[in-house]
């Protein structure tokens, strides 16, 4: 039984009032000496009352019971063994008792004026009794307890100054404050840990989407052709609208749902309704204008009277899908602003299995390309616009699928063409550089698909045009969407917030965190695309043919270093987007694209027509190279001269000089397994699992060594959760 609170004990119900009987010494006289204070039976010791110890200890032995001399010992009489004192009292009962047989008793007569011993208020006439049920209910909504400890450290904060006074505590807000910019990183890991997971089920069921494409179509010229079709809604949904929705919109929303009093539902109503407008007459446009666009990205396809009409009417099929793509983006960037981010990783593998499938019915209908030997001459009506309904599909299910993320973050969507003096001018005005920015990306885009085509049909084999570049480039971005697009999602509002307080040292911490932490896994791999990229390529692509695999491998090779740039360059000009600056990336895209342009072109018309697209994969590499050089000199001087680049530098040095052994022994573990086993699907699969099993060993071992932080972080990260 528990004890009483002591403050109420010897106290009547009103806990104030004095006992009766009781006297106090007037003025001036000198109180008798107060009598000993009794003994507390709650303080005495639980093993000092033995009740054993007076008993006959022999008898409680059966041994010694039948070895015990009773005649030479007897036992004393019965009844004159001592009482041992009660080992715990009972309290005296208080003045007012409660009567368990009354279920809502009258309270006890309080005294005049407040009483500090009711807890529940000062007026028991007024004062609302709560049950144990309403304790239970409201027991989640008591404020943490402050740390007693913050003042510790709080000497450290000031950087060496003295402590200022402590101010005392206001009171509770009835909604939580944002985060600041400083949040703890179990959250940006906890959020990127859900997009990279969706991002990694995305791109392996991209993977098979681009192994069923080309199972169906070919490396070929039909393969180019569907490929530069499928472009093309990509590219004209990037150059209108894209570019802003996925750089600049984010940072608006961010502002309106801290100041705005409606959490910027209201403003994103809007935006959404502005989108869905746009993007309708952008559709209409585009599906009049087919024939013209598919000029525009291959003359070499144009050119060809069958090709051109498949390429037309796959195009055709495939433009509507510009709406559905920027309504998705819409909306997934008004759950990222509410800190949802799993949902618009996750629908995209949506999109995947619905062409899949549609690619596996044309499979089962027509057989694969290497069976029916079907080229753009002898593709039936029917299979391209199976091909092209299905891709259509896809998109629908992907963008539909975000309503019920969108109802559970608590957005309703109801159009708003209230579009003048909502703040939505300011972000066309920020977007129109972001325009400009994709468009000159687009450019080097356009001048390398009709290279690529026209290098793939010059050189008369399989694996040498756009769709190898494609096949390739896609393995090759494959980490850069996991890995650093995930992290800069989750920091990207973080880092929104921090520009907007006008904090840089926060928007540097960001960025180095987010550049540091990607280089942990972009770096290696980059080197494992320039060691294995041909065992991985004739393992995905054997289906096409061994020569167009390994024409796909060496590409992949070339692609290989410059993921590290890319990355870089990506996180970089994060950090412009959130000071809403645009026209600085801008530029710095007219340089990149002008130099992969110009590289492209120089590789076109000096490498031989079969080696021309492994020029161009090494051509983009070196244009981000460039770029970063540009960015970072930018960023560095908007943050005051300062970008942590002494660490950062000293990381990727560090991760770089750790993957080049493991690269070299790797890379000549899984040639070597090549030539003892062969170029087929168990040659390549046993040398892909080799070499990077060496690669990652070696790697790792060198950068333990070497002691890299942000790898050990990762380490320790992981075992964690596994419980290691």
């Amino acid at each position: 039984m528990n004890a009483p609170y002591d403050g109420d004990r010897g106290q009547g119900a009103g806990g104030g009032s004095a006992p009766s009987g009781e006297t106090f010494p007037a003025a001036g006289q000198v109180p008798p000496p107060a009598a000993p204070p009794s003994p507390d039976p709650y303080v005495q010791h639980a093993y000092e009352q033995d009740p054993y110890g007076r008993h006959d200890l022999a008898a409680q032995d059966p041994v010694g019971e039948a070895l015990y001399d009773r005649a030479a010992h007897p036992p004393p009489p019965p009844g004159t063994y001592e009482e041992p004192p009660p080992l715990y009292e009972q309290p005296a009962a208080p003045q007012y008792a409660p009567d368990p047989r009354v279920w809502a008793q009258t309270p006890p007569p309080e005294p005049d004026g407040p009483s500090r011993h009711l807890p529940y208020g000062d007026d028991a006439r007024t004062v609302q009794f709560t049950g144990v049920d309403d304790l239970v209910t409201h027991a989640a909504e008591e404020q943490p307890e402050p740390d007693a400890f913050a003042h510790l450290y709080r000497d450290q904060q000031a950087h060496g100054q003295p402590p200022a006074p402590q101010e005392p505590e206001p009171a509770p807000a009835a909604a939580p404050a944002p985060k600041k910019s400083g949040g703890r990183a179990s959250g940006l890991l906890k959020s990127s840990a859900v997009m990279a997971a969706g991002t990694l089920v995305s791109r392996l069921t991209g993977f098979v989407r681009s192994l069923v494409i080309t199972g169906a179509l070919g490396a070929a010229l039909l393969g180019d052709t569907y490929t530069v079709a499928a472009t093309l809604p990509t590219m004209i949904y990037i150059l209108t609208v894209g570019g802003g929705l996925n750089s600049v919109f984010v940072p608006q929303l961010v502002r309106s749902m801290k100041n705005d009093e409606d959490g910027g539902e209201a403003y994103a109503n809007r935006l959404l309704t502005l989108v869905m407008v746009a993007l309708g007459l952008i559709v209409t446009i585009a599906v009049f204008g087919a024939p013209l666009l598919i000029r525009a990205m291959s003359d070499t396809i144009a050119s060809d009277a069958a090709a051109n009409g498949v390429a037309v009417t796959f195009a055709r099929f495939c433009l509507p899908t510009i709406f559905f793509m920027g309504v998705h983006v819409v909306m997934g960037q008004i759950l990222n602003a509410r800190g949802r981010f799993g949902a618009m990783m996750w629908t995209p593998v949506l999109n995947n299995i619905v062409v899949i499938f549609t690619f596996s019915m044309f499979i089962w209908v027509y057989g694969s390309a290497a069976e029916s030997e079907m080229g753009v001459t002898t593709i039936p009506d029917e299979g391209v616009r199976l091909l092209g309904i299905g891709t259509l599909i896809g998109l629908v299910v992907q963008s539909l699928a975000m309503i019920p993320y969108l109802r559970e973050a608590g957005f309703r969507f109801r159009p708003r063409f209230d579009w003048k003096g909502h703040g939505l001018g300011k972000t066309v005005r920020l977007a129109k550089w972001t325009v400009l920015f994709v468009l000159a990306n687009q450019a080097g885009v356009v001048v390398v698909t009709q290279l690529a085509t026209a290098a793939g049909k010059a050189s008369g084999q399989d694996g040498a045009g756009f769709l190898a570049y494609t096949n390739a480039q896609l393995i090759w971005g494959m980490p850069q969407a996991i890995i650093t697009v995930s992290v800069m999602a989750a920091l990207l509002p973080r880092i929104s917030r921090a520009a907007h307080d006008n904090d840089p040292g926060a928007v540097r911490d960001d960025i180095s965190q987010g550049l540091r932490n990607s280089a942990v896994a972009i770096v290696p791999v980059a080197f494992t695309f320039l060691a294995l990229g041909v065992p991985m390529c004739t393992l995905l692509y054997a289906s096409s043919g061994i020569e167009a695999a390994r024409s796909m491998g060496f590409i992949l090779m070339a692609f290989g270093l410059g993921l590290i740039p890319y990355s870089v360059q990506y996180v970089v000009l994060r950090g412009f987007y959130a000071y809403e600056d645009t026209r600085t990336p801008f530029y710095n895209t007219v340089i990149v694209a002008a130099v992969n342009a110009a590289a492209a072109a120089a590789c076109y018309f000096l490498l031989p027509a079969e080696w021309a697209v492994v020029g161009m994969a090494a051509s983009y590499g070196l244009a981000y190279a460039v770029g970063v050089g540009v960015a970072w000199r930018r960023l560095r001087n908007r943050l005051g001269g300062d970008l942590d680049g002494a660490h950062v530098v000293r990381t990727y040095a560090r991760l770089c000089m750790a993957s080049v052994p493991g690269a070299v022994l790797g890379g000549a573990t899984g040639f070597g397994i090549l030539k003892v086993l062969g170029d087929g699907a168990l040659g390549s699969l046993v040398a892909l699992v080799g070499g990077g099993i060496v690669l990652m060993g070696v790697f790792y071992v060198a950068a333990r060594k070497m002691r890299i932080a942000e790898l050990n972080a990762m380490v320790g990260m992981v075992r964690g959760r596994l419980g290691r």
